[in-house]
């Protein structure tokens, strides 16, 4: 995978959605003192990270990816970390009695800070300035100054995220994860009148854990209960970034991204012989890779021949995006393509990208119903394709605001005023991220069941 490879050979390459610095020297002084810096994760974790979607592959675990759609300098405080982390708990343990197997947490945490545009410049009021790319390339503010790209953004992403993975880090040991403390915040969700449907499932979740409570298996006796595993992941969009913390396992002398856990390649940013794909290709960590309607099969056969020419196991995550309604005009023949390689990938299905909409009110929002629509239509075509859908990818948040439409405490469009505070794409809020897992459980419980009654027969 990495014969011949360098992690500077993508410069050599096109490059899309990336910016152009002004101030070279400035950039280069900034890549040279990141490339001092430790590495925010380590190899091991990400081997172990790999190990873990290598299961999901073969639907021995599932994945839940979820997070920000970018992470802002402005909004970073320990109390956002926390509240999205918990609300990813919370879905894991909901999803985890659904499919009957262990869930695999990725957060879209500690790294998230650029973003790709669909136009490399924005018009408001007559006045063209370039687009906002994310907290870590330029500013949000309307302004030429702020809009102009700064290296030494990339310095306080660093220390954003190596603060961030330090929380997270103490959140997944030290007691908060404890899953009877977990489910008590769940069944605080299941007692609105509105929630009823989802109550039966929490009520048998907790039926669960009171027997394994009083069978002796509890926090106390199984070190598992109270702690987790927790993975962060990002776009690899700002490669200056990408290869200034890229690093050598002093274990196996292979290249791995520093950046985060699991890194992935965005729809825009896949182009076979881009500088995006060079760069992945050569590091460690399980790689992800946006699908959307314009990919077509020859070219998800190179991709997959590039990341993944062992053919390894959790290696390749392929994350649709397609919108709803569409799911069965692309995936059947992506599937095949992957079947026709005999490729070991892990399906995912992001419903966010493919259904962003433009209200009434103006704001850019996802309506909750189309959201669910693609998540189940992804289900539906795995199964008549007799494959595995693997994992589910959200932007989301902890926090209580109003982004997305609908969901159980319905969100309207002249409710997205209230809380509209996303710097980039609209996030479902706590609510409706924790009521889509009951959704996407029974789904998966449904599949279960359904395997169990063919292995009986």
């Amino acid at each position: 995978m990495t014969k011949g490879w360098s992690k500077s050979d993508w410069r050599a390459k096109p490059r899309v959605q990336m910016p152009e610095y002004t101030d070279m020297a400035a950039l280069n002084a900034v890549e040279a003192q990141l490339a001092k810096y430790p590495p925010l994760v380590f190899a091991g974790e990400a081997r172990k990270l790999k190990r873990a979607l290598g299961e999901v592959s073969q639907g021995r675990a599932f994945l839940l990816q979820g997070g920000d759609c970018a992470e802002s300098f402005q909004e970073f405080t320990a109390d956002t970390i926390r509240d999205t982390f918990k609300v990813l708990l919370q879905m894991a343990v909901v999803l985890t009695f659904g499919a009957k197997v262990p869930v695999v947490k990725v957060g879209r945490m500690a790294g998230q800070f650029a973003k790709p545009r669909s136009a490399p410049t924005e018009v408001v009021n007559g006045v063209e300035l370039p687009s906002y790319r994310g907290d870590i390339v330029n500013g949000f503010d309307f302004t030429p100054e702020a809009r102009i790209p700064d290296p030494q953004r990339m310095l306080q992403a660093y220390t954003q995220a190596a603060a961030s993975l330090n929380l997270l880090r103490a959140f997944s040991t030290g007691g908060f994860a404890d899953i009877h403390r977990v489910h008590n915040w769940t069944l605080g969700f299941t007692e609105s009148e509105k929630a009823e449907r989802y109550r039966d499932l929490s009520n048998r979740i907790a039926d669960a854990l009171e027997f394994m409570n009083a069978a002796g298996v509890n926090a106390d006796t199984a070190h598992e209960l109270s702690t987790v595993d927790f993975y962060t992941s990002h776009e690899a969009l700002l490669l200056e970034y990408e290869e200034a913390l890229c690093r050598i396992d002093s274990i196996t002398g292979l290249p791995v991204a520093g950046s985060g856990h699991m890194i992935w390649i965005g729809d825009r940013t896949r182009q076979p012989d881009g500088a995006h794909v060079e760069f992945c290709r050569g590091v460690q960590n399980p790689i992800g890779l946006k699908c959307g309607p314009s990919l077509s099969s020859d070219d998800l056969k190179v991709l997959i021949e590039r990341l993944n020419p062992e053919n390894e196991a959790g290696r390749l995550t392929l994350i649709a995006r397609f919108g709803a309604g569409t799911v069965g005009d692309h995936l059947p023949r992506l599937i095949r393509a992957v079947q026709e390689m005999g490729a070991n990938v892990v399906w995912s299905c992001d419903p966010m990208h493919g259904n962003t909409i433009k209200s009434a009110s103006g704001y850019k929002t996802r309506p909750f119903d189309s959201v669910l629509r693609e998540v189940r239509e992804f289900f539906e075509v795995h199964k008549a394709e007799g494959t595995i859908p693997g994992g589910v990818h959200f932007e989301m948040t902890g926090k209580d605001v109003t982004e997305c439409t609908g969901g159980l405490r319905a969100v309207t469009d002249e409710d997205l005023s209230d809380r509209y505070h996303t710097a980039c794409d609209p996030r479902l809020n706590a609510s409706q991220s924790l009521e889509l897992a009951f959704l996407v459980a029974e789904e998966l419980s449904a599949r279960h069941s359904g395997s169990s009654r063919r292995a009986v027969i």
